[in-house]
Formats: C-alpha cells, structure tokens, sequence
C-alpha cells in the first residue's frame, strides 16, 4: 500500500472531496432514509471551504484523494475560541485517515488560538465514531429526525408559551449551561446574564416562525424548548437538512 500523504485542503480538491461526501452520505440515507438526497455535495463542501477563516487538510494515496477535513469557526460565543468540523466538512475512504488528517488541521486551529473543537459525525457509522474518539473527542450531543403526522397532538402538560410564562422560563434559561459547565463537558462559555435571557425569550415569543413551547407538571414550568424551520436554524446544516423540517433545540 502507498504511504498516505496529508496537506492542507485548497480548491484543487472539491471535486475528489464529493465523490468521497457522496459515498458517505449513501451510506448515511441507508441507515437513516429521512435524510435528504443532495444533488450538489460538492456545494455542500464548497460552503464549509468559503466559511470565514475555514481551514484543513487533504489525504492522498499516491494521486488519490482518500479523505479530507474542513472546519470553521462559529462566531456564537457561547462555544468560545472554537472550530466546527460539520457534516460536510469530512469523508475518508479509510475511517482511520481521519486521524491523521485531524493531527495536521488541529495543530493550525490550536496556533490560531482556537482550543475548542467539534466535529459532526453520522452515528451509523461505528468505525468513523471511533476514530474521532480516539482522538480524545467525547459525545455531547446526538441528533435524531422523524416524521410527524399532521394529526400529532402534543403530549399530555405540554402547550405554547404565552408572554405570562416570561419569568418561569427565564428561571430555566441557565440551567442547561450550568449542567454543561460540570463534569465531564467542563464547558467555559460565559453564562448569559438574566437581562440577555428574558430578551431572547421575549423576541422569541413575539417572532412569527417561532414556537415556543412548554412542559408542565403539577402545574409548574420544568422545561422549555423552541421550534424553528430548519430554514432559519443555525444548527442545521446541510447534508442532513430537509425540505420543510423543523428543528427543536432545548432551552
């Protein structure tokens, strides 16, 4: 077998970067069939690679492209001096190149100053999962998908929030960031103040394409969370966007 050869990602690679994006996300619709098809991944790329201060590192066998990683920083500070690797933003043939490709992107994000890094993984996909952790990743976060017949009813103490429940939803907004601080997230974003959370949740309630919604037990608010088009969600990115999805994020 040839030696692998690692460099930093240019535009050179796109085209040999989709072909290995599009096998991976057959692989993905396989196991998750509500993913959507793409007809362009290689745009999907492209947008990763264009995003402010994007950066990575390209795997070749001989002449062969065999991987790729891309990352970009998220400007949100909540996620402090950081870089996403998103869904679009790797595919190897070998799930082990990854490794090698990280150790070459990592060492330019770290002398930039960004130490807090992410990476979007298909969960289908054990060997690639495993080859992100044991490059000292853990998970934080697991995203699902289904369908929602239009006949859904919302489960019994859930309803809409009206502006009456401000304050019992500002008294949830940090209890999520504070759990994340702890053992073993150790996350360091500076928690909002009070003020910061009763105006997001103000201008989420009075916002049209929001729904905010509640969970009551005994009659008092325990939990909180929003529903957006997957259109206007930061969270969401392609390849696993679907035309007219929502997405749900807890407050």
């Amino acid at each position: 077998m040839q030696a692998l050869r690692i460099q930093p990602f240019s535009d050179d690679h796109l085209d040999d970067a989709a072909a290995l994006l599009a096998e991976r996300h057959r692989r993905h619709r396989g196991a998750e069939p509500l993913l959507p098809a793409i007809a362009d991944l290689r745009a999907e790329i492209e947008g990763a690679w264009r995003a402010e201060a994007a950066s990575g590192a390209a795997a070749f066998r001989g002449d062969q492209l065999v991987g790729y990683v891309v990352g970009a920083p998220r400007e949100d500070p909540v996620w402090g001096e950081n870089v996403w690797v998103e869904l679009a933003g790797h595919a190897v043939s070998d799930p082990e190149t990854v490794r090698d490709l990280y150790h070459l992107a990592a060492a330019r994000w770290v002398e930039e100053g960004r130490t807090r890094h992410y990476a979007l993984v298909p969960a289908s996909d054990e060997a690639l999962v495993d080859a992100w952790f044991r490059l000292s990743f853990g998970q934080q976060h697991a995203m699902g998908i289904r369908e929602v017949p239009p006949d859904a009813a919302f489960p019994d103490g859930t309803r809409e929030a009206t502006e009456d429940d401000l304050e019992a939803m500002v008294e949830l907004g940090p209890l999520l960031s504070r759990h994340q601080a702890l053992a073993p997230v150790f996350g360091s974003h500076r928690e909002p103040t009070e003020e910061e959370i009763r105006k997001d949740i103000a201008e989420d309630l009075a916002a049209p394409n929001v729904g905010n919604l509640l969970a009551e037990l005994d009659g008092r608010v325990v939990g909180n969370f929003v529903v957006v088009s997957a259109d206007v969600s930061s969270a969401s990115r392609s390849p696993r966007r679907r035309p007219a999805a929502a997405e749900r994020a807890l407050r």
